[in-house]
This record gives C-alpha cells, sequence and structure tokens, in this order.
C-alpha cells in the first residue's frame, strides 16, 4: 500500500471518529430539570352585601337591589354587612333608604343607610351645618318638571315694582345660585326605575344655609319663585358634593354692608346675609 493512500485512510478515520463524538453529544438528552409546582392558597371569603344596581340619594333599598357577594374576610371593614352577622339583612332592608349615591357592586355600609326611628329621611340626607327649606312652585317655573332631587339649580324671584306714576313692571332677579333640590315635593328619589318627570311640582325642599334659608323665608311673599336648572358641568373640574349654594351678588352684601330688598316698589335695608 503506498504512503498516500495510508495517510488518506488514516485521515479519514480520524474523521469518522470526529464526527461520531460529535453525533453522540446531539444525542444525549439534556438532564430533565425538576418541575417546580407552585402552591396557590386561597384567600377565606365572606359573603358581604353589595348593592345590584346604582341607587340614588334618598332611594328605597329593597332585595332586588342588593346582593350577597363573595368577599376576601382580610379586606371586610367595620360597617359593612356580612351574611354571617346578618342572614335575615335581605328581608330587613326594605324600610330603609340610601342617604347617598352608591354605583352598582359597591359594599353597602351601615353608616349608608338612613334607618327608622332615626328621623326623617331627608334629616339623614342632609349635611351637618345646612338646613332643608320648601318654597312654592309650578310645574311652568321649574323647568317643565324636569327638576328631579339632586339636581342643581339657581332659584329666580319675579316680582312687580312700581316707580312713580308708571305702570307696574316685572322685574327678575337671581337670589341663589347652585343649590342642591333634595326632593320634589313628597319624593326623594326614584322609587320606580327612572322617571323621565315630575308630573306635577308644588313644593321644592331644598338645601342652603341658615342665613340663606332667612333670605329665601323674606322673599317667598314678595313674588314668585322659578327654578332654573343648571349643568352638571357648571363647577368645572372640581367636587359637585363640595360646590355650596350661594347669594346672587345683588342679595348678598359686601363685607359689613347692606342687602337692599324691594317690595311693592319701596326699598329697605337689612343685614347683611350670606
Amino acid at each position: 500500500m503506498s504512503r498516500n493512500r495510508i495517510i488518506a485512510l488514516g485521515a479519514a478515520s480520524a474523521a469518522a471518529i470526529g464526527i461520531a463524538f460529535l453525533a453522540r453529544g446531539f444525542l444525549v438528552p439534556e438532564p430533565v430539570q425538576p418541575v417546580q409546582q407552585t402552591v396557590v392558597q386561597q384567600e377565606e371569603k365572606v359573603d358581604v352585601l353589595v348593592l345590584a344596581r346604582d341607587v340614588k340619594a334618598g332611594e328605597r333599598l329593597t332585595a332586588a337591589k342588593l346582593q350577597w357577594r363573595p368577599w376576601p374576610k382580610s379586606m371586610v371593614i367595620s360597617g359593612m354587612i356580612t351574611k354571617e352577622d346578618q342572614p335575615d339583612a335581605l328581608t330587613s332592608i326594605d324600610d330603609k333608604r340610601a342617604k347617598g349615591p352608591m354605583v352598582a357592586g359597591e359594599p353597602l355600609l351601615e353608616g349608608k343607610i338612613a334607618k327608622s326611628g332615626e328621623g326623617g329621611v331627608l334629616a339623614a340626607l342632609l349635611p351637618k351645618g345646612m338646613r332643608a327649606i320648601a318654597v312654592k312652585v309650578m310645574v311652568e317655573t321649574g323647568a317643565g318638571g324636569f327638576i328631579m332631587p339632586n339636581d342643581r339649580v339657581d332659584v329666580l324671584l319675579t316680582r312687580k315694582i312700581t316707580q312713580g306714576n308708571r305702570q307696574p313692571v316685572s322685574v327678575t332677579d337671581t337670589v341663589l345660585e347652585n343649590v342642591r333640590v333634595l326632593a320634589i315635593d313628597q319624593q326623594y328619589a326614584a322609587d320606580k326605575g327612572e322617571q323621565a318627570a315630575v308630573p306635577e311640582m308644588k313644593t321644592a325642599t331644598l338645601e342652603v344655609t341658615p342665613k340663606q334659608a332667612e333670605v329665601l323665608a323674606r322673599v317667598q311673599d314678595m313674588g314668585d319663585l322659578t327654578l332654573a336648572l343648571r349643568s352638571l358641568a357648571e363647577e368645572g373640574e372640581g367636587n359637585l358634593a363640595d360646590a355650596k349654594p350661594r347669594l346672587s351678588p345683588k342679595f348678598a352684601a359686601q363685607a359689613g354692608g347692606d342687602v337692599q330688598l324691594f317690595r311693592f316698589g319701596y326699598s329697605r335695608l337689612a343685614p347683611a346675609l350670606n
């Protein structure tokens, strides 16, 4: 055998051995990593009473508007109504009303319920330091009957004044701005779903400060009162619940000044009312 052939055979043998080692490396399976099992511990839950749909301030709470829903026990706070503590809550809720608006899915808290025996529902809806005063209005002076509880309105006074020998003329002034309507007649809020309008409006109960209540009591017999509905966007980015009623500039004195009230064409000075 020639030398060249021997060298070729040797090189071929070496190549074959190398290929065999490489193939063995590819064919040997990688070691299997142990599977790590994660144990998820279920948190204990309790049934909590929540709103099944949106509820308005003053609206009657019924079993159809509420439901039991599982709630993490660690997230149950004081005031929540649990099935463990009050299993008959759905049947004993009919004589209660909501003190404020609530949304579907929100837990019902004891502090947001007006209970029988705690005074009138309207008193429960009234914030501290505010007063409720009823004023006589007619459907044609109340935005066509579309003013509802919780709406914001301006209170306008229309009266006739006489100056000298001239014929009496009608004058309309804004008395109060941004006043919350607490109730229309005996209706705090819709008890049977959404109502398009109040059929006939005779009395509107308004939320005002004590001084503003005095002004309204004085002007009611001076002429006719009209409610002008305000837009919800009137207060801009501010919280609507924080927007307070205010006397118009004509009925509110400057600091230390007086208010000039007109009646039957004659003017008189009254103490400053804010």
